[in-house]
């Protein structure tokens, strides 16, 4: 409820922390007449220090020597041990690479058929994230120091640590510990998407600069060939593949951090040299051939070429997109702009199929794209022979198709040369800056459903042990309604709240069940009393966590009864004593047996009487008594039907009440 409670603050991070960096900068700049000149003006900086990476460490140099002005909420060793527990890769050595792949695979230490449970899959539900991933172990650290730690500015400040680790892991090609590879789940909550978006610009940058050594490296063995290695022939035969400088390599080895294609003014000169030589351009980019299919306009096979993957969307970035389409109307321009739209992706296929197979037709592509769209009948040729005969289908045919006008525009070019579809330093910084923009109100609502879903598997696993049906169903009923709140774009919140003391009350009745169980004698290890059934016991218990009134039977001499008589005597006990020795161990005077008194005389069923002799009576001054008579008796007349007639009385110490209940006899009178 204390972490729900943050839902309501408007404070942003900075607010809560204090004056920020930025701010304190202002004070010295307050003149912004000469703008213009203070950004020409001569610099001691030097230009290569002008990075993104150089601007947030002085950032977050600026930011911990506020901090040490102003103390910190939370104290070093607290936030070490969390970050510790967010990221236990950091403590890993760097030169182990396979135990730190071992732990990315296997972030939260779980066993595949682990992943199969119902428990494991409640995420699916509410909307959270997996219980073994970095936004469910945030969600608790959240709760954690909010709770215990400081409050909301121990929450600000855990937060904005986080957001530099994220910062860092990206300049640094560090993937995030915890997060499954691939694009962002869809099902799990949209902080955990965007956790995952940027996981993927950290793959896709991290698998560039890969390859980019890997072409460095190619690189340099072609130039050693090239000076005479490898003989004059093959130096010859080298050197005619080409224009100098074009290579293949020389692109993949480029520094610039966009795959950009070759300008018109480049394949104009080099188009007219190859129809010149008539030749076909040569293959490139492919991965594999695809299976026994072969060109219909050559006996060549068919290559599937290596494609860009499409760019990862996570549910907001979904919406953006929908809501633009939507705005493009129905008219028949919009309808083909947003056609185009959608066949980026298409489009870039095509380029890498063109490269990997060069001399093909849209049918070669239609028959490995989309198989269903390529139709094969068996005809009879001129000859009498039975051949077969493929077409493109119906649809595929119809004037205007965006398949035919992409084949058309589509170069021959590789999925490496390419413009990518997903820019990762773009969407990463997107990332990073929508995380660091969240306010504390903003973090709550995102890790809500985590902390609701980590509630849940706790009540249910401390149920599984109690066993108390009533909770069980309990637990079924706040899951469900969870779940239809949730999945909402726009949650009610006042809704939560009742689904949230649901949740207390689940918990408050499983501390009830303990305690009556550790006070009956059935805790794990403890022995009953001779002669008493525990399973009579258990029974009771139970009826007394799911019935408003239980019967005690046996009264006061039975099993239960004697109990109950133990633990008002020992309360007695301690509302009496005033020594503090024996006010230091409660738990033992509730539960110390009376039998061995020597205070007593006789044991439990020898009792003494309310108020009798100096000792302390056994049960505590009545707030009430009750009398209640019943009689049958003939009224009006002695000659008239008995019949029932009720005076109830309550006594208290400073009123009473009386009601009654009278009948007669009104057949002759």
């Amino acid at each position: 409820m204390e972490f729900f409670k943050l839902c309501s603050r408007k404070e942003s991070t900075e607010e809560i922390l204090g004056k920020n960096s930025v701010e304190e900068e202002g004070k010295e700049n307050t003149d912004i007449t000469q703008a213009l000149s203070k950004l020409t003006e001569p610099t001691s900086v030097p230009i290569p220090k002008l990075s993104v990476s150089n601007m947030v460490h002085s950032a977050r140099k600026r930011i911990r020597r506020h901090r040490r002005l102003d103390q910190s909420p939370l104290n070093n060793d607290v936030l070490n041990s969390i970050l510790l527990y967010l990221f236990p890769d950091a403590a890993l050595d760097k030169s182990d690479t396979s135990e730190a792949k071992a732990t990315q695979s296997n972030p939260g230490g779980k066993h595949n058929q682990d992943k199969d449970t119902e428990d494991y899959n409640l995420f699916n539900l509410l909307k959270s994230a997996p219980s073994d991933s970095l936004t469910y172990r945030l969600a608790l650290c959240i709760c954690l120091v909010n709770f215990y730690h400081g409050g909301v500015r121990a929450v600000a400040h855990l937060w904005q640590e986080f957001v530099l680790e994220m910062r860092y892991r990206w300049e640094n090609n560090c993937l995030i510990y915890g997060l499954a590879a691939g694009s962002p789940d869809l099902r799990c909550c949209l902080l955990h998407q965007k956790l995952q978006m940027l996981n993927c610009c950290i793959e896709h940058k991290k698998a560039r600069d890969e390859s980019r050594k890997e072409g460095g490296r190619d690189k340099k063995e072609t130039t050693s060939c090239e000076n005479g290695l490898l003989g004059p022939d093959s130096g010859r035969a080298g050197g005619s593949g080409g224009s100098p400088g074009k290579s293949w390599d020389s692109w993949s080895d480029s520094e610039d951090e966009f795959y950009e294609c070759l300008s018109d003014t480049e394949e104009m000169k080099e188009a007219p040299a190859e129809g010149a030589k008539g030749a076909k351009s040569k293959p490139d980019g492919r991965l594999q051939p695809h299976g026994k299919l072969t060109l219909l306009n050559s006996d060549e096979p068919l290559y599937i070429p290596i494609t860009q993957e499409p760019a990862p969307m996570t549910e907001d970035l979904l919406e953006e997109q929908s809501e633009v389409l939507a705005k493009l109307g129905t008219s028949a321009e919009g309808a083909h702009l947003r056609a185009r739209m959608q066949s980026a992706c298409l489009l870039s296929d095509m380029e890498s199929f063109k490269a990997a197979n060069p001399g093909c037709t849209l049918e070669d592509f239609v028959r490995w794209y989309s198989p269903r769209d390529y139709v094969e009948e068996e005809v009879t040729d001129e000859t009498g022979q039975t051949v077969v005969r493929g077409n493109l289908s119906a649809r595929m045919q119809i004037p205007g198709n965006m398949w035919v006008e992409a084949w058309e525009t589509a170069k021959a070019t590789p999925a490496r040369r390419q413009k990518r579809l997903f820019d990762d330093t773009k969407e990463a910084e997107r990332v990073l800056h929508y995380l660091a923009v969240q306010k504390a109100a903003d973090l709550t609502r995102h890790l809500l459903p985590c902390a609701l879903h980590a509630a849940v598997l706790k009540v249910k696993e401390e149920e599984s042990v109690e066993d108390i049906p009533s909770v069980r169903k309990a637990i079924q009923q706040v899951t469900s309604h969870a779940s239809k709140l949730l999945r909402h774009p726009n949650p009610d919140y006042k809704k939560l709240e009742e689904t949230i003391n649901q949740l207390m009350v689940v918990e408050t009745i499983i501390a009830r069940a303990r305690s009556l169980k550790a006070k009956f004698g059935l805790g794990k290890g403890e022995k009953g009393d001779k002669g008493v059934d525990p399973d009579d016991l258990e029974k009771f218990v139970g009826s007394l966590l799911e019935e408003p009134e239980v019967a005690v039977i046996g009264a006061g001499r039975g099993p239960a009864g004697s109990i109950i008589h133990k633990l008002f005597v020992s309360a007695q006990r301690l509302a009496d004593s005033s020594d503090e020795g024996f006010l230091m161990d409660v738990e033992a005077a509730l539960l110390a047996p009376l039998e061995d008194d020597p205070g007593r005389v006789g044991g439990s069923d020898d009792r003494k009487p309310m108020g009798g002799g100096s000792g302390v009576p056994d049960f505590p001054p009545p707030a009430g008594r009750e009398i209640l008579l019943r009689t049958c008796v003939p009224r009006p007349a002695p000659y008239s039907k008995a019949l029932p007639q009720r005076l109830f009385c309550v006594l208290m110490r400073e009123e009473f009440r009386l009601a009654g209940a009278f009948s007669s006899d009104t057949s002759f009178f």
